[in-house]
């Protein structure tokens, strides 16, 4: 799916199987690819990445927004068939490099999610990754679990933001933290987003949807 300039959308619910969070294609003239399901749709997201014009052996790199297995499970295929590096936040790195079971959430889905190679981590506030005189900010948001990043761009003025988990949960063994949440979510608010690509409810535009979703989830846990 088309969502604003070289902006697609390339697995989640209706685009590959439905275990799978969204995942997003920049198609850059290096392109880079957001997150990669739960591993069994990894054919199909190469499909769609080819059917958007883009041939899938020139993705660079793919950013993995955090540790769950919905969001990394298909890294350890499409790194290997693509020849892309992985960036992660350190903070949610070990879980891959060290393919754990537990933290990834992959024996919540009854599958096993293999050691797998991040290429590059980073470990403070921000990151950035430029392409094709584009740069991807990577906004480290941490709270659904310690090194969730946020990554946007910004487009001919376009603020576009894949704030993958908004709406949580918040579980010890995924080492969520509320009030770390609370302040990324501020964070995210003071970006303006004008699209808001969230992993698992769709694509909220223009700025007032944006803002509205996630201040509904602010709001929300607004007792704890």
């Amino acid at each position: 799916m088309h969502i604003e300039g070289f902006v697609y959308q390339v697995a989640g619910d209706g685009f590959s199987f439905g275990e799978d969070a969204s995942a997003f294609l920049l198609a850059l003239p290096d392109p880079i690819l957001i997150d990669t399901g739960a591993g069994r749709s990894a054919d199909r997201i190469i499909e769609n990445i080819a059917s958007v014009g883009v041939e899938p052996s020139r993705i660079d790199t793919i950013v993995l927004t955090h540790n769950h297995i919905d969001h990394v499970g298909g890294a350890p295929i499409l790194r290997e068939r693509l020849g892309a590096s992985i960036v992660m936040h350190e903070l949610d790195a070990e879980a891959v490099r060290n393919g754990d079971n537990n933290i990834t959430a992959a024996t919540m889905y009854g599958v096993d999610f293999p050691p797998t190679p991040v290429d590059r981590t980073f470990s403070g506030e921000t990151d950035t990754i430029t392409a094709g005189g584009v740069e991807l900010v990577l906004l480290h948001t941490p709270g659904h679990t310690p090194g969730s990043i946020s990554p946007y761009v910004i487009l001919e003025g376009t603020t576009i933001l894949f704030a993958q988990d908004v709406h949580g949960p918040f579980l010890p063994a995924f080492g969520s933290d509320i009030y770390q949440w609370r302040e990324s979510m501020e964070k995210l608010l003071e970006l303006e987003p004008d699209i808001l690509c969230e992993g698992h409810f769709g694509v909220y535009r223009p700025a007032e949807r944006a803002r509205a979703y996630i201040t509904g989830y602010l709001d929300r846990y607004a007792r704890y």
